[in-house]
């Protein structure tokens, strides 16, 4: 068992009849750490996050929690036991109780722990981490959608839990307000010194609030890194195709280099023989350029950048992003490069 460690699954399994939805999960999160659970629909991220919640018994393998082993064969911490929060995606706010009886509600099995005076004072300082103390009388219909998650952030931190689980709770917020949100959960995250694990299918959102990425697909973890690890040396095409926009070229690896319809370019990995090669849209850089190779044949305009399509005379074609304000017309000539060494896979 590694000590630093708060949370360690090992080779953690969980079948709902005939469907498995979680194979072999083997896991380590450090105290104080942000980790997100990232994958689509169906991929066990959920399950995972309701095994160590203690609320879905593992058919085999071990969770650990602060050291102590808290389900296994013969093994069962019950949730309650495990000082876990939870911030579900409803937020479960109760209508009828103010916000301060909404916080105050989850420090009722301290009741006899904790004096009157105690339990007013926490409850006082979970809102004022979150910014509502001057909420604190007001019922849940009379907040916005931003100040009801933060109530539920709130309720899940008073009891100081050694874990903070949130499952895809921004999923009922606007565009706009789910990226303000972001910033400000990771912020009370922070100032709370909270260990905290997301479960969303947004790679935008996970990307911008991990301290540790864990990529899962099909109830298996596929990738576990920091954001910019995942997100520029990818284990595989499919993942590298999940976590965002990617080209893939066929090139000639001859270790260090490859050669391709780009020219000769730096790998992230040595390898040798036919590759795929992975290109990141802002990876590429264009200039204006008659004689250059590619034509421009679309443009997607998005105001703060904008997303071409270039097409090289064998018929390659790759997506560039670049800044809004770059003046490139279709049917155009560019001349590319590429900022950095690329990753190649296996063709």
């Amino acid at each position: 068992m590694n000590h630093e460690s708060l949370i360690e699954l090992r080779d953690v399994s969980k079948s709902f009849g005939a469907t498995r939805a979680v194979e072999g999960v083997s896991l380590s999160i450090e105290r104080g750490a942000i980790c997100v659970l990232l994958g689509a629909s169906g991929c066990g991220k959920t399950t995972v996050l309701r095994l160590i919640a203690g609320l879905e018994t593992p058919d085999s393998g071990e969770i650990w929690l602060k050291g102590e082993r808290v389900a296994a064969q013969g093994v069962w911490q019950p949730p309650e036991a495990r000082r876990v929060g939870m911030v579900f995606q409803d937020y479960a706010l109760f209508p009828h109780m103010s916000v301060h009886q909404n916080v105050a509600f989850a420090l009722a099995a301290l009741d006899g722990k904790l004096s009157r005076a105690e339990r007013d004072g926490r409850v006082r300082r979970m809102l004022e981490l979150v910014g509502l103390a001057d909420r604190a009388e007001r019922f849940p219909h009379q907040l916005s959608g931003g100040e009801q998650q933060r109530v539920a952030l709130a309720r899940a931190l008073a009891p100081e839990p050694s874990v903070v689980l949130l499952d895809e709770p921004f999923s009922n917020l606007d565009a706009a307000l789910r990226r303000t949100m972001r910033e400000e959960v990771r912020r009370i995250l922070r100032a709370a010194n909270a260990t905290a694990i997301f479960v969303t299918h947004d790679q935008e959102e996970a990307l911008s609030l991990a301290d540790t990425v864990v990529i899962m697909r099909a109830g298996k973890v596929q990738q576990v890194g920091a954001p910019q690890e995942v997100y520029l040396r990818p284990i595989s095409r499919e993942v590298a195709a999940f976590l965002g926009e990617a080209n893939f070229i066929e090139g000639v690896a001859e270790g260090e280099v490859a050669r391709c319809a780009l020219g000769e370019l730096p790998l992230a990995l040595p390898m040798q023989g036919k590759v795929a090669l992975m290109i990141r849209p802002e990876a590429l850089r264009v200039t204006a350029d008659p004689k250059g190779a590619a034509e421009v044949v679309a443009i997607r305009f998005f105001g703060h950048d904008q997303l071409l399509r270039l097409r090289f005379p064998d018929s390659t074609e790759l997506e560039v992003r670049t800044w809004g304000n770059a003046e490139l017309a279709l049917g155009e000539h560019v001349a590319v490069g590429v900022r950095g060494s690329v990753m190649p896979y296996a063709p």
